[in-house]
């Protein structure tokens, strides 16, 4: 399910707004029986509004790293949107224009209804929302599958069930996945 689109066809562009904004998922420590805190995993989203999802796992969240995903995945004519977290600073300057909201002061819109992040809020909320009521455990290994069906689920929101099947299946189209390999001489000897 993962968009494999190319560079070109990135998110946002002239006049358009991204969000970028990062969050964590896994466990609680009240559901442990030893009640250490459970290791989060770090995962980047990008939104463009009233467009596509595209969100990513990252083992530390850096400006470096943060920057990387930035600028390959983001039309530098674009307007980036996030809070106020310093990974987005210096990177912000390569676009075409950059604003924060401060979550720390509880400030989430500004500019009447222009500036905000509620658009990649949203998105962690089902995001979360999906991974704790759906699934039990996603390994750190899995992550971006999950991420990758989440991503899918939201870029193909509004299509009828058909439509959104036959975007599934398109993703799969030369490509082939086994169990086990397909050795012919192992075959020969199972059935002697």
């Amino acid at each position: 399910m993962r968009d494999n689109s190319d560079p070109a066809g990135a998110l946002g562009g002239q006049n358009k707004v991204v969000e970028a904004d990062e969050t964590y998922v896994g466990g609680k420590a009240k559901n442990r029986a030893f009640k250490e805190p459970p290791k989060k995993e770090a995962v980047v989203a990008l939104v463009e509004r009233d467009g596509r999802v595209k969100s990513f796992h990252l083992k530390t969240v850096t400006a470096k790293t943060v920057r990387k995903i930035l600028v390959t995945q983001i039309d530098r004519k674009s307007y980036l949107m996030t809070d106020e977290s310093r990974v987005y600073i210096k990177t912000g300057e390569e676009f075409s224009g950059h604003g924060t909201v401060n979550h720390s002061i509880d400030e989430y819109v500004r500019h009447g209804a222009f500036m905000h992040t509620n658009t990649v809020e949203s998105f962690f909320s089902l995001l979360k929302r999906g991974l704790h009521g759906a699934y039990h455990h996603v390994s750190q290994q899995h992550l971006k599958r999950y991420l990758a069906e989440f991503d899918f689920r939201h870029n193909a929101r509004g299509v009828s069930d058909s439509e959104r099947s036959e975007l599934m299946l398109q993703g799969i189209l030369g490509k082939r996945l086994t169990y086990m390999g397909t050795d012919r001489s192992q075959e020969a000897e199972m059935r002697v």
